[in-house]
């Protein structure tokens, strides 16, 4: 019997530290998600005012540019972020679970599929499935900057305007809430004019010619919604690693009481035990 309480007292004790760690996780992941939406929030901005000029141009009629061109898809690009590191729940399970099924339909359909990944779970994933990735990128930090994913967003960018694919599709987790993050697939090209020219907006003289303008602001364009697309899925690993660290600490908190109940019976009939033994040795005298 004190053989069997040691061992309930170690699980508990091992519980206890575990719970201790997925309590901190969870706390910074909370710390960590209130930054990442604030830097979300702050990068939409740029991002509306860039397109507020496009629509300005398309509204003129200049939409000569490749960019806007709609052509038969035979190739498709996918810009797939994922995380580097895993304990989010199903953040990036239901992420490629979906990329996988969407993989298998265009091949089925007969078109060839390029990958640009962000992320190791992502990267390692599409190994496992023999699809390698054109190109990745990981090693980001908490907190990635324009600058981290210039090389591959101007990458996959490049490869739409070269015609080597025929559209480029961003897919990743969107924030919903903290408890809800929603995998999608947005088409970012080529860009739809007429959902530009939807509504009215200002008006701009370009210098040296809209069409200039048009040429280098469409694929920044690109590029920096690739970047809100980032930043929106770090808020999102940011809440699925909060959720899923609270509700380990949830579990390991039931574990402990379910452990300490079934010690303090082993307790309570080691005791009993004894007292019947000496009881019965006394009545023996």
């Amino acid at each position: 019997m004190a053989k069997g309480m040691r061992e309930i007292k170690r699980q508990i004790k091992s519980i206890q530290n575990t719970k201790q760690i997925t309590k901190a996780m969870e706390m910074i992941a909370a710390a960590r998600l209130k930054r990442a939406q604030n830097a979300a929030q702050a990068a939409r901005p740029y991002a509306q005012m860039m397109r507020q000029v496009i629509e300005s141009i398309a509204q003129g009629g200049t939409i000569g540019h490749p960019m806007l061109q709609q052509r038969p898809v035979r190739n498709v690009g996918y810009f797939v972020v994922t995380s580097d590191r895993g304990l989010a729940g199903g953040y990036n399970a239901n992420l490629l679970r979906m990329m996988q099924a969407t993989v298998l339909q265009q091949q089925a359909a007969g078109k060839s599929v390029e990958v640009y990944v962000v992320g190791r779970k992502g990267r390692d994933f599409f190994k496992r499935i023999n699809q390698t990735a054109t190109m990745d990128l990981t090693g980001l930090g908490d907190f990635p900057i324009f600058g981290d994913l210039k090389t591959i967003a101007s990458y996959a960018v490049s490869r739409y305007e070269q015609g080597n694919i025929d559209q480029l599709v961003l897919v990743y987790n969107e924030f919903v809430s903290v408890i809800s993050q929603q995998p999608v697939e947005k088409t970012l090209l080529p860009i739809d004019p007429s959902q530009l020219t939807a509504k009215k907006t200002a008006s701009y003289e370009f210098e040296p010619s809209a069409e200039r303008v048009l040429a280098l602001l469409l694929p920044r364009y690109a590029e920096t919604m690739m970047y809100t697309a980032l930043l929106e899925a770090k808020a999102s690993e940011f809440g699925a690693r909060m959720t899923a660290m609270s509700n380990a600490t949830k579990n390991a908190t039931k574990f402990i009481q379910e452990l300490t109940l079934l010690y303090n019976r082993a307790r309570q009939a080691s005791i009993t035990q004894e007292i019947t033994e000496i009881v019965a040795g006394a009545n023996a005298q």
